[in-house]
C-alpha cells in the first residue's frame, strides 16, 4: 500500500487511521468536509494531503480516490441521518473504487451481531440485529460483499482516544478535562469494552497492508472489558479528579430523547450498557499476531494529554 484515502479524517478513528498510515510511510488523502479542522490536525505532515469534501458527493469522493490502494471508510454521521446517509454513501464508495481499482477497508461497530449470550462474539457469530441501526450497519457490509470489490470490514467497540469526541466515553471525559461534574452513561457495574483508537488504526492499517486478509470480517477487541467503577478509579487514583459522577441511565436517555433527535436515536442502542457485545480477538492473533493493547489507564491519559493540549 503506497497511496490511501482515508473518508472522515477529522473524526476520532479517522485521525488514528491517518496518523499510522503516516507513521508506516503511506502517502494519505485526509478526506472530510471541514477544511479548517482538517489544517489544524494536518497542516504540518508532508505526506497527507487534505482534501475538503463531501462523502456523498461522487465526484469529489472519485477526485480524492485518485491512484490510491485503498479507501478506508471512517465516515461518521448524526444518528438520525443514519437510514438515508449510509447507504448512499457506501454506494458511492462502491462506485468510486471500481473505477479507481481500489480495496475498501470499512471501519465498523458491533451494532450488525445485535444480541449475543456468548461471552465473546467471533466473526463467524450469526448476525441478526434488532435495532434499526444494527439493521443498517449490516446492510452496509451486504452490499460491500455483493460487489466485485475487494473489501475488509472491520469491528471495533466503542471508540475512545485523541480526537475521538463523538463516543460514549468522551462524554465523560470532556467535563474530567474541565474539572467539572462528569456523566458516564450505563451502569457502573457492567463490564464493557472501550478500544483505544490507535489501537484500532494499527490492527486495521496492519490488515490492509496484507494480501490474504481481504473479503472477510475481523474483530478488533478492546485491551479488555472494564467497568465504570474502574474507569472512575483511574480518573480518581490517577489524574486526582475529585468531582461527581452522574450516572446517566436508560430512563433519563429516554426522557431526553422526547426532546433531542440524538437522544431519541440513542434511546435503542442502551441494551449495550446491560448487555455488552465483546468481540474476540482470536481469529487476529492466530493469523496476524499479537493485538495492539494499550492499556486503559495510558489510553485515558493519553487522551486527556490531547484534550489539554486543545483547549
Amino acid at each position: 500500500m503506497e497511496k490511501a484515502l482515508v473518508l472522515g479524517a477529522s473524526g476520532g478513528i479517522g485521525y488514528a487511521l491517518v496518523r499510522e498510515l503516516n507513521n508506516r510511510g503511506v502517502n494519505v488523502v485526509a478526506f472530510a468536509r471541514g477544511k479548517e479542522k482538517l489544517h489544524s490536525l494536518y497542516q504540518h505532515e508532508s505526506r497527507i494531503t487534505i482534501f475538503s469534501g463531501d462523502a456523498l458527493v461522487e465526484k469529489e469522493v472519485l477526485e480524492a480516490a485518485n491512484g490510491v490502494d485503498v479507501i478506508f471508510h471512517a465516515v461518521s454521521f448524526p444518528y438520525q441521518d443514519w437510514d438515508k446517509k449510509h447507504p448512499l454513501c457506501m454506494e458511492t464508495l462502491v462506485r468510486v473504487a471500481k473505477i479507481q481499482q481500489a480495496k475498501i477497508a470499512l471501519v465498523d461497530n458491533i451494532y450488525a451481531y445485535g444480541r449475543h449470550t456468548k461471552l465473546e462474539i467471533s466473526e463467524d457469530a450469526k448476525k441478526e440485529p434488532h435495532t434499526k441501526k444494527g439493521k443498517i450497519r449490516l446492510a452496509m457490509e451486504q452490499t460491500l460483499k455483493r460487489n466485485n470489490v475487494p473489501y475488509l470490514i472491520v469491528h471495533m467497540p466503542d471508540l475512545y482516544g485523541p480526537n475521538a469526541e463523538s463516543t460514549i466515553l468522551h462524554e465523560t471525559l470532556k467535563n474530567v478535562v474541565q474539572n467539572k461534574s462528569a456523566n458516564f452513561v450505563g451502569d457502573l457495574k457492567v463490564a464493557r469494552e472501550f478500544i483505544f483508537t490507535f489501537d484500532g488504526a494499527k490492527a486495521m492499517v496492519e490488515l490492509a497492508s496484507r494480501k490474504d486478509t481481504y473479503n472477510q470480517s475481523w474483530n478488533i477487541p478492546s485491551a479488555h472489558p472494564i467497568t465504570g467503577e474502574e474507569i472512575i478509579e483511574i480518573l480518581r487514583k490517577e489524574l486526582g479528579y475529585k468531582k461527581s459522577i452522574r450516572i446517566v441511565s436508560n430512563k433519563m436517555i429516554f426522557f431526553l430523547g422526547m426532546f433531542q433527535p440524538f437522544m431519541r436515536e440513542m434511546v435503542e442502542m442502551m441494551y449495550l450498557t446491560k448487555e455488552p457485545v465483546i468481540l474476540s480477538g482470536k481469529k487476529y492473533e492466530e493469523k496476524i499476531g499479537t493485538l495492539p493493547r494499550t492499556t486503559y489507564s495510558d489510553g485515558i491519559k493519553k487522551t486527556i494529554n490531547w484534550m489539554n493540549e486543545k483547549v
